[in-house]
């Protein structure tokens, strides 16, 4: 009796197909996220940070800079940031040395932050608050310290596509990170033009890093 009611191998892969897309049916259909907001990248850039402080003696300094490479490439906006650091020397130069001068600069600030966040010991990168502006966003947050000291850090967003990125730093509110390397890069560019440039760069980079610039 009980054979007569169990399916045939057919019937039972029929009744599976069936249970499957009576299933799938009834699945919502697939939501996508809203635009990020130039808070959601900042937050995104920091738990990054964390995330590299907290390996960053086995990592050590080669390995923080290979994780925060690609993080810094996705969350600022590099080219911008280049050509306002370079100034009035970028409308002389070739999309060849655009670009080569773009990827240093990368590769510099990807050093920096792979220097600076070595280590986790308790500190807290905090987004605050955002406040928009004629320019874009300006996302103010802090990073605590370990002995509880705040730092007062804040970005400057300009959107991108339907997400934001990075254009600025304001140290304390008031130092434009932009405006320094503006400042830095300018003696350069003045006694050894944007090869000069491009070459002190990298190795900047690589003295930080370990790493070696891919030749161009």
């Amino acid at each position: 009796m009980r054979n007569s009611i169990v399916p045939n191998a057919p019937a039972r892969k029929a009744l599976c197909l069936a249970a499957m897309l009576a299933a799938a049916s009834a699945l919502p259909y697939p939501v996508h996220a809203a635009p990020a907001s130039g808070g959601d990248t900042v937050q995104g850039l920091y738990d990054a940070l964390l995330g590299t402080m907290k390996n960053g003696r086995i990592l050590g300094q080669s390995g923080r800079f290979t994780q925060l490479e690609p993080v810094i490439r996705r969350t600022f906006d590099i080219p911008s940031m280049t050509r306002l650091s370079v100034g009035a020397s970028w409308a002389g130069l070739s999309e060849a040395q655009r670009q080569q001068v773009t990827d240093s600069f990368c590769r510099y600030i990807s050093a920096i932050y792979a220097d600076r966040f070595d280590s986790y010991a308790g500190q807290k990168l905090q987004v605050t608050g955002e406040q928009p502006n004629a320019a874009g966003i300006m996302v103010r947050s802090q990073i605590v310290k370990a002995n509880g000291e705040p730092v007062k850090i804040d970005y400057m967003m300009r959107r991108n596509g339907d997400g934001w990125l990075i254009a600025d730093i304001y140290l304390d509110g008031a130092i434009s990170e932009v405006a320094t390397r503006r400042s830095e890069f300018a003696a350069i560019l003045k006694a050894d033009g944007v090869d000069g440039l491009i070459a002190a760069l990298n190795r900047k980079a690589d003295m930080l890093t370990g790493t070696t610039a891919r030749s161009f």
